[in-house]
């Protein structure tokens, strides 16, 4: 089953485009499991001193991405200027760990992965937040 399919069953359906809202979920949930991974990673690198910002910014983009996705999740009631700084903090989260992340990718294959996942996960934030305008 998909996100999308639970959704479309909700009583009280959101009015946001649910295409830009399923895409939106679905890449925080990749960019989490993504991060928790790099960090993990890093840890495992032997020059993980120079990975200490590095592992921090993944774990607290991975918490931001899970805490994002299931808030958006939520149908019922949902406040718009809640939802709304979430999305933003979780773009803005996902920009600053993809750009760390970014700095260690020609040495750290897992590194170029979180990057490019963090990338797509800004973007879909970025879309979310364009749609709910």
């Amino acid at each position: 089953m998909s996100i999308r399919e639970i959704l479309q069953t909700h009583p009280r359906p959101t009015d946001i485009d649910l295409d830009v809202l399923v895409r939106c979920i679905d890449e925080c949930i990749a960019c989490a499991w993504t991060c928790t991974s790099c960090a993990d990673a890093d840890l495992a690198e032997p020059d993980v001193q120079e990975m200490i910002r590095c592992i921090r910014l993944c774990l607290d983009c991975s918490d931001i991405c899970v805490s994002t996705g299931q808030a958006l999740t939520r149908q019922t009631e949902a406040d718009r200027s809640v939802l709304r700084a979430a999305v933003e903090a979780c773009a803005i989260a996902c920009r600053v760990c993809g750009d760390e992340c970014e700095r260690h990718a020609s040495h750290h294959e897992h590194c170029r992965l979180c990057m490019e996942e963090c990338r797509r996960c800004e973007d879909a934030c970025n879309a979310l937040l364009t749609a709910m305008q």
